[in-house]
């Protein structure tokens, strides 16, 4: 019975502590990437975006069928993204997160809404995967990989999907 007991409280232990350690990382990636995507975004930094990113990055559109290395990648937003007078806020929900201390997989849906606020607001939907991993204490897109599956996602997609911070659904 003493041994069973033990056995009991070593798997406690062991399943909080994989919970915490993975919440911990869900965590550290909603800053170093998803925060910061979003601040780059509205910022217009292709600097810091570029800093979200692997040097070795694969970048996959479905839309376009496409594949492209980092630098191919970031200079099209240094172009787009010197017309300062378009607005623009992204946002990120996620049906899947699957990660350990060095990797991650994470599959969401984001809107990107040009206009905030205004009679011209337009929001545009796609699903995304990316692969990260953990370089130098800090999480990066490895892999990019974005499709707005034939103008199939939309409001009600990006709705199902669960929050930045919903841990609990992971």
């Amino acid at each position: 019975m003493k041994a069973i007991s033990v056995f009991i409280s070593v798997f406690l232990f062991l399943g909080i502590n994989a919970f915490s350690q993975n919440t911990t990382n869900l965590k550290a990636i909603n800053i170093d990437i998803w925060s910061n995507f979003t601040k780059a975004f509205e910022e217009l930094d292709y600097e810091l975006f570029s800093s979200l990113h692997c040097d070795d990055l694969v970048r996959v559109s479905g839309d376009s069928k496409s594949i492209k290395s980092k630098a191919v990648y970031i200079d099209g937003y240094k172009s787009r993204w010197t017309n300062q007078s378009i607005k623009r806020t992204i946002s990120f929900r996620f049906l899947e997160r699957i990660c350990n201390d060095k990797t991650a997989s994470e599959r969401g849906i984001y809107k990107l809404t040009i206009y905030p606020d205004s009679p011209n607001e337009k929001s545009y939907y796609g699903k995304f995967h990316v692969l990260l991993k953990k370089e130098n204490g800090s999480w990066k897109i490895l892999v990019d990989y974005d499709s707005s599956e034939s103008n199939t996602i939309d409001e009600s997609t990006f709705n199902e999907a669960f929050a930045l911070d919903d841990f609990d659904k992971y």
